[in-house]
């Protein structure tokens, strides 16, 4: 079966990203565990609000005003390095 979306991470269409809305205080942020982290970007190109960017040493980290908290991240990791926190 055809998906009607097509290719890549962008959505086009409007009500596809629900029960999230845009400004909600996430429930919980990603967290990266350096140790494991292997700085492949996987995380990066999953992530649906591109709030994840490349920081110092080629790691990457969360921009909190864009992270709705999904957890698509953490899912995708292939080596564990990402953990949901609960945010304080």
């Amino acid at each position: 079966m055809a998906s009607e979306n097509p290719v890549g991470c962008v959505l086009l269409k409007e009500g596809r990203a629900k029960p999230f809305t845009k400004g909600a205080k996430p429930k919980a942020l990603p967290e990266w565990d350096r140790d494991r982290c292997i700085k492949c970007g996987i995380c990066y190109l999953f992530c649906p609000d591109a709030a994840i960017t490349r920081v110092d040493e080629g790691y990457f980290d969360v921009t909190r005003e864009f992270c709705k908290g999904c957890g698509i991240c953490q899912q995708e990791c292939w080596f564990g390095a990402i953990s949901m926190a609960e945010e304080v």
